[in-house]
């Protein structure tokens, strides 16, 4: 229990939730702002939680004045099913917290408007985050579903590409239905951000999942899956059809005939030890 509660020691609240609390407070405003609060610290400590349960490297838990992140330092390395039940923590606690705010209403603990409120903020805050838009918890079980078809790269290029349609739908919506709510164009401005960011970061984040991988950090091999390529291939391209929860058995060929294959291994040990990021399959086939 201990461990657990040293999650505490990672919680941070924005200086902008430090802003905003203070406008709440002398606005006598408050109540809102602090059942939202709950209903986001809650969700984000059932990430927090879980990732601690697999043994994750968290990094921070950060309450923002839109939403709240929980930070790991995690590239791709772990099984999708252990990745998947780490997301899906933070919806889950929706459930219980709706079922609790329930039993406080029909015990006369709180009154009809307060459960009324309690409800439309943890009913918004669970749909919001279903959106299948990254960084949003929807945007990562789509990551997680393209894993499971196809390489790292591939991925998360198609979630991106699909982040961005949604968040085009989701802006449309808020243009037709609410077009002056502050709060909206506050939170699209995080996710067209995020979005940016990430599609900046791209290259470094799958190089980031081979280096784990080549470190020995996949925790879980699901299958082997034979990667078939030509010896005039780059090593680096090769590289980047690794896929998760896959073990790859590199087959090499010449004219289309079968001439060497190769472990995943080796072809990681000559990219990151070796250096030959500029060589071709063929040499390695050659040296090894």
């Amino acid at each position: 229990m201990n461990r657990y509660l040293l999650l505490l020691q990672k919680i941070h609240i924005h200086p902008l939730l430090w802003v905003m609390i203070a406008i709440s407070v002398i606005t006598a405003n408050f109540k809102p702002l602090f059942l939202l609060m709950i209903i986001i610290f809650v969700h984000e400590m059932g990430h927090a939680i879980s990732a601690h349960f697999f043994s994750w490297r968290i990094k921070s838990i950060m309450l923002l004045p839109f939403g709240g992140v929980a930070e790991v330092d995690e590239h791709g390395n772990r099984s999708l099913r252990e990745e998947c039940m780490v997301v899906l923590a933070g919806p889950i606690q929706h459930l219980w917290l709706q079922g609790a705010a329930f039993l406080l209403y029909i015990s006369n603990v709180i009154d009809v408007s307060n459960y009324q409120l309690f409800t439309f903020y943890n009913l918004s805050v669970l749909l919001f985050n279903l959106l299948p838009v990254w960084p949003l918890d929807g945007g990562k079980l789509l990551f997680i579903i393209f894993s499971k078809h196809w390489s790292y790269q591939k991925a998360h290029s198609y979630m991106m590409i699909t982040s961005i349609i949604f968040l085009v739908f989701y802006v449309t919506a808020i243009l037709l239905f609410s077009p002056t709510h502050l709060n909206m164009w506050i939170i699209t401005t995080f996710l067209v951000y995020s979005l940016y960011h990430e599609q900046k970061n791209k290259m470094y984040s799958c190089l980031r999942f081979l280096m784990e991988r080549y470190y020995g950090k996949q925790t879980q091999i699901n299958r082997i899956k034979p990667i078939v390529v030509d010896e005039s291939e780059l090593v680096y391209h090769v590289l980047l059809q690794f896929q998760r929860g896959c073990k790859h058995l590199i087959i090499v060929e010449r004219n289309g005939t079968k001439v060497s294959e190769m472990d995943e291994n080796e072809l990681l040990h000559a990219y990151f030890a070796n250096k030959l990021t500029d060589s071709k399959i063929g040499d390695l086939v050659y040296d090894y």
